[in-house]
């Protein structure tokens, strides 16, 4: 967990410098999991880790596909949950998006527009329930919140023991 900690600070600095998380990051934490599922499990950790990876991955698509989620966060997050116990899985994910959401509404707050972003997102959910598809968020602005450093503060919580 220690290994994921690092690769998640060094994620964060990218995220926060150059709005995206290198592959390679999301890679090295993929291949570091994977291996240590395997070494504390065998040949079926390997699959467990990459079970939970994907189906995280998978929850999290229409997300992305909306422009709610950067692809790095989708995959970041994904490759978080499989070092974690399944039952730990959605604590983690509540806790990463609870804590973007907090920061989303400070910065809207700040930026004396909040009630314009509601406007919004209503406008948004009226469009989307009256068609009953998905369209691409029209308020999806690409230097929106990283989820990266949720991620890890979420990481660190679950092993301080808060959840």
């Amino acid at each position: 967990m220690a290994a994921l900690c690092v690769i998640l600070a060094a994620a964060c600095c990218y995220d926060y410098r150059d709005k995206r998380i290198p592959n390679c990051l999301v890679l090295l934490a993929a291949f570091w999991g994977a291996g240590w599922q395997s070494w504390d499990r065998g040949l079926s950790g390997i699959f467990l880790y990459l079970g939970q990876t994907v189906l995280v991955m998978a929850c999290l698509y229409p997300f992305f596909k909306i422009g709610g989620l950067g692809a790095g966060d989708v995959k970041l997050l994904g490759v978080t949950a499989g070092y974690l116990p399944f039952q730990k899985i959605l604590s983690f994910l509540f806790c990463s998006l609870l804590i973007s959401a907090v920061v989303s509404m400070i910065r809207m707050w700040r930026k004396k527009m909040f009630r314009e972003r509601m406007r919004c997102l209503s406008g948004y959910l009226q469009e989307v329930m009256a068609s009953g598809s998905w369209k691409l968020y029209p308020g999806a602005v690409p230097t929106g919140i990283c989820l990266s450093g949720p991620a890890l503060i979420s990481l660190l919580l679950y092993l301080g023991g808060a959840y």
